[in-house]
């Protein structure tokens, strides 16, 4: 077994209950950390053989890109699209912060960790 970590994806996206977050949108860190057989991979060095972050990275930015009210909902649509393409992941860990959030104190940033794995 192996770790693959893709850490601190920036992206810019309109997430958020308030009318004023959907429309000005704000900066976002997302990190997702997943765990697959890689012996076959550290043997043959071979891509096909591992978990291909810039895939990860796509996953991320595709789903960071459809906004939603909750943090929760944009983390488990970037699981369950993982677990779906990436047929090696065993499990998965996805974290979304939303930074500077707008909730009236200073606060460098909020975070919603999810995992799921592989039924």
């Amino acid at each position: 077994m192996g770790i693959i970590e893709v850490t601190n994806i920036k992206v810019y996206a309109y997430h958020g209950c308030l009318s004023e977050e959907t429309k000005i949108g704000s900066d976002y860190l997302v990190n997702v950390s997943v765990e697959a057989d890689l012996t076959k991979a550290a043997a043959s060095d071979n891509l096909k053989d591992t978990v291909d972050y810039v895939h990860i990275n796509h996953i991320v930015k595709e789903e960071m890109a459809i906004a939603s009210k909750l943090l929760e909902h944009v983390a488990e649509r970037i699981i369950k699209r993982i677990l779906l393409e990436i047929n090696i992941v065993i499990e998965v860990s996805v974290a979304v912060s939303k930074v500077n959030p707008p909730i009236g104190g200073d606060v460098e940033k909020v975070t919603v960790i999810l995992k799921s794995k592989r039924s």
